[in-house]
């Protein structure tokens, strides 16, 4: 029989939360980039879109996210586990070719980017010892992208998609993308709208996704980090957030 190993002590704890604080503050710190390429305020940004696109863009969110699971689960299959930055170079040149032409070929780029960045998240899943193809697994990866977006710096809102634990059925899955889609089409349009600033075109769309592909990578560290400590050091999960958000709200000091 095999036995299982101790729980790590409280020092171990303690410097794997402050390790995962400084991820959430790097993850905080991303769209800064965004907005010094597009010279804009985040708030501005989704002005810059057509009305007829913002009016559509839940329901595509939604659409996508459903397509996105099927597409990511599917690659798996043919494409394993693949290091950070490569999923990072590859929206980065979806962004650009986006970008490049303009609205219709960054609308065109959507769903496409939408599929890398889930599979990207469920690889850092894979990265912490848990199956990206088990229900419960899969649940966890689409919550990572409730987080607020790389261009809103509400650490409420970046934290509170780490709370919800529900019974995974069918039915729990549509629930939440039915409650994911509204906060990340939000995040996509502004994304979109950057990509089509004039001129900057191609830079704006490559910055853009670089910097929402590290953004969410970043948070889905946290959130399957926090799952692993839970685990590791024997304590629950509401245990293990409270000790993180206390941290969040009086941050570690940087090195």
């Amino acid at each position: 029989m095999d036995l299982l190993d101790p729980p790590i002590d409280k020092a171990a704890v303690a410097a794997r939360l402050d390790a995962l604080v400084r991820r959430h503050a790097r993850a905080g710190n991303l769209g800064i980039q965004v907005l010094n390429v597009v010279g804009g305020r985040a708030e501005a940004l989704l002005d810059r879109l057509p009305e007829g696109v913002r009016g559509r863009l839940e329901g595509g969110t939604g659409q996508a996210l459903e397509v996105a699971m099927g597409a990511a689960n599917r690659s798996r299959g043919m494409v394993g586990t693949q290091p950070g930055w490569l999923n990072r170079a590859l929206t980065t040149a979806m962004g650009a070719a986006g970008g490049f032409g303009g609205l219709p070929s960054a609308l065109a780029e959507l769903p496409i980017t939408t599929t890398i960045l889930l599979r990207a998240i469920q690889d850092v899943a894979g990265e912490y010892g848990f199956d990206p193809t088990e229900e419960g697994v899969r649940f966890d990866c689409v919550q990572v992208f409730a987080a607020a977006g790389p261009l809103d710096h509400d650490d409420g809102a970046d934290l509170a998609f780490l709370t919800t634990r529900v019974a995974v059925t069918g039915k729990a899955m549509q629930a939440l993308i039915a409650r994911v889609a509204p906060r990340l089409s939000v995040v996509l349009g502004q994304k979109l709208a950057a990509q089509t600033i004039p001129v900057l075109g191609a830079a704006a769309g490559a910055a853009t996704n670089y910097a929402f592909t590290s953004y969410y990578q970043q948070m889905a560290h946290v959130h399957f980090g926090l799952r692993q400590l839970a685990i590791e050091a024997d304590m629950s999960h509401a245990e293990v957030l409270e000790a993180f958000r206390a941290r969040v709200e009086t941050p570690v000091k940087r090195g």
